[in-house]
């Protein structure tokens, strides 16, 4: 990879943690909200970091970018979470170069997600990547990598099943739900977080219960305002939480704080109470449970809900890796492209050189020399002979490197550069 003319650095690399190995704890440590992320960008612009793309999900954070090590990024996300380095190292992965790129395609196809199929994570990379792009730290290479990972995302969303039938974390809930709380229809059920997750379960709340008892609570009053008037559903002023939870038989918790923002202390009531918490890091405090009236789940017990789409989605798990591979493939051979583009545009430039010398001399030599095909003819030999070697270092029968080499040498291009 650093011999590819792409980067001042030399590794591409993925570093993060997912649910795979990290609890929703841990994860909650490293999760970086929108604040966090700007700060970090601005330390990687400050670190003279080239490029970077950050993305922070409820199920996993990661950082793909340009460094001398990997230490560098690992860095920059300890310091603007509350993760520890220590930490990191116990449960994290690193990808360099190709395995970097090959983590990055699985990640945004949907085939690395808790729940196989959701594509949810490829509207993150494409945020990520326009704000990465906004503050500068958005190079060729990687646009380009993102821009790959998008088409194949969208060619296994339409050529393959393996996100067909309805199943997602906010799916889940409701399944939970009725698998556990009877006449469901007429509990009172409180939201609290209009997120992309709370929205989500809210629409699935109305399509499936058919209750008619939903409550929405968000911090910012007019976004909660905002769904509930697609559902004809009830708002309240986070001023009234507690009253709400006490008159709730259901809690779906799905905001975006950084601490706990439910704890027993906030439960008056003494009837039961089932807790769905949505949220990473997590928003409902462990002591909730302390209650004997309290049931609480999370959202990584509801991940682990299967079912017969889950397992269907599995048998188009080929299919798109043949796609991806596709993609990749084509990926690869721009890559190639540009690791030899800049010799090929010396040579050109070296043999206009020669030419020019030529035509210089030929016309002090002849009173009748035509020009404009004099010019003609230089030009098209020109293009001819690069042409030559661009397609012979295309040939995967060649080293390209040792072929570069020997054309920057025999042309005097430039210095040797192999060790670099």
């Amino acid at each position: 990879m650093q011999k590819y003319n792409i980067s001042r650095s030399n590794y591409f690399y993925a570093i993060g943690l997912s649910y795979k190995k990290a609890d929703a704890d841990i994860r909650g440590h490293f999760s970086l909200d929108e604040e966090s992320k700007l700060a970090l960008l601005t330390q990687a612009k400050e670190n003279d970091i080239e490029s970077l793309v950050v993305t922070s999900t409820c199920n996993r954070t990661e950082i793909y970018g340009f460094a001398q090590h990997p230490f560098q990024l690992i860095q920059l996300l300890c310091d603007n979470t509350r993760g520890t380095v220590e930490e990191f190292q116990e449960v994290a992965y690193i990808y360099k170069n190709k395995d970097a790129i090959a983590h990055m395609f699985r990640v945004g196809s949907g085939l690395d997600s808790q729940i196989l199929g959701d594509f949810e994570i490829i509207s993150q990379l494409k945020i990520s990547a326009k704000l990465s792009r906004k503050h500068g730290l958005l190079n060729h290479f990687t646009e380009r990598l993102v821009n790959a990972v998008i088409q194949a995302s969208k060619r296994i969303k339409t050529e393959t099943d393996i996100s067909s039938g309805a199943t997602s974390v906010s799916f889940a809930s409701v399944q939970y739900i009725f698998k556990n709380i009877e006449n469901v229809s007429n509990k009172n059920i409180l939201l609290f977080g209009t997120g992309k997750i709370g929205r989500n379960t809210c629409e699935n709340l109305v399509k499936h219960t058919k209750n008619e008892h939903i409550t929405l609570i968000n911090r910012t009053k007019t976004k909660a305002e905002q769904i509930a008037g697609k559902f004809n559903l009830l708002v309240k002023d986070y001023a009234n939480l507690q009253e709400e939870i006490s008159e709730s038989d259901i809690l779906i918790v799905a905001t975006g704080a950084q601490r706990p923002t439910i704890d027993k202390h906030i439960i008056q009531a003494e009837k039961p109470l089932l807790i769905l918490d949505l949220s990473i890091p997590k928003n409902v405090d462990e002591n909730v449970q302390e209650l004997e009236h309290v049931s609480l789940v999370h959202l990584d017990h509801l991940s682990q809900i299967t079912d017969e789409t889950l397992e269907a989605r599995k048998a188009h798990i080929p299919s798109a890796e043949v796609i991806i591979e596709e993609v990749k493939a084509e990926f690869n051979s721009w890559l190639e492209t540009r690791k030899f583009a800049p010799t090929i545009k010396a040579l050109k430039h070296k043999l206009s050189d020669f030419a020019t010398a030529e035509l210089d001399t030929q016309r002090k030599k002849n009173a009748d020399f035509n020009e404009a095909q004099a010019e003609l003819i230089s030009n098209n030999i020109i293009q001819k002979i690069t042409n030559h070697f661009a397609h012979h270092l295309k040939d995967d029968d060649v080293s390209t490197d040792d072929s570069l080499e020997l054309i920057k040498k025999v042309f005097q291009l430039e210095p040797s550069t192999k060790n670099v």
